[in-house]
């Protein structure tokens, strides 16, 4: 896949999220630039590291002797919530998306303490401590619209457009004049794909491969399908007991 590509192009990570696909194909390609766009402000939560860990810290104290991966009692719960909202009230910032991860069902996560406050909490504590050391080092941070930035990059020959858009019917607030990123919003993705080179990220759930290829059948213009001609890699993935899907890539080089 992104071995195929040549040394020194320009990755262009419209929709950064974590920034592990920036990341990842640093890695890879060590000698090409990296643009890695920001827009969700990832680097705030990457800055509160140490104070997540620290967080982590106190809350193992509190679910040592609990099971795993089991339901937290009420009791435990508030010891935990209190110091979160201490942690809150103290520095101004708690990554609540981070700790979702540890004290919420699988997949499930929240924003805000409010949002928490609500929640039943598992005992999936994370045991390490996260360390950032080395994350996106040498990489070109932006924070812009995906549209803005594929448009300041579109007329590079040497050029890979990394896509990965929010799945469908998931909050997604910075994208969207509402809460939740749509059919059109998804569609609307798929310019970026037309006549470029591209690694495109989608899950069997969003059907958006399919629909392009019905559309072909049922259009006259040859160009509609922006997949015809791409690679496609899936791999299965679990959540939890009942939520399974494939993840895809489809990757498409030009040159």
């Amino acid at each position: 896949m992104i071995h195929n590509y040549p040394d020194q192009m320009i990755y262009v990570d419209l929709f950064g999220g974590s920034g592990i696909l920036s990341h990842t194909v640093k890695q890879l390609k060590p000698n090409s630039k990296v643009i890695y766009n920001d827009y969700d402000n990832f680097n705030h939560r990457i800055a509160a590291v140490a104070n997540t860990n620290e967080l982590l810290n106190k809350i193992r104290i509190i679910t040592n002797d609990l099971p795993k991966d089991k339901l937290i009692p009420e009791v435990y719960k508030n010891e935990i919530l209190k110091i979160i909202k201490d942690e809150e009230t103290k520095v101004g910032f708690v990554d609540y998306i981070t700790l979702s991860s540890s004290l919420l069902f699988s997949a499930k996560y929240v924003t805000c303490y409010d949002e928490l406050e609500k929640q039943t909490f598992y005992n999936n504590v994370r045991q390490s401590n996260y360390t950032t050391e080395g994350y996106l080092y040498g990489i070109e941070v932006v924070s812009k619209d995906y549209k803005i930035l594929f448009e300041q990059y579109k007329g590079f020959d040497n050029v890979v457009f990394l896509v990965d858009p929010p799945y469908l019917s998931t909050d997604c607030s910075t994208y969207s004049s509402n809460n939740y990123w749509k059919l059109k919003d998804y569609l609307n993705v798929l310019d970026v794909l037309v006549g470029t080179n591209y690694l495109y990220f989608t899950s069997n759930k969003s059907q958006i491969v399919e629909l392009c290829e019905w559309m072909e059948t049922r259009t006259s213009q040859g160009d509609v399908n922006p997949f015809k001609g791409a690679t496609t890699v899936s791999i299965n993935t679990t959540l939890n007991h009942s939520a399974k899907y494939t993840d895809m890539m489809l990757y498409k080089f030009k040159l």
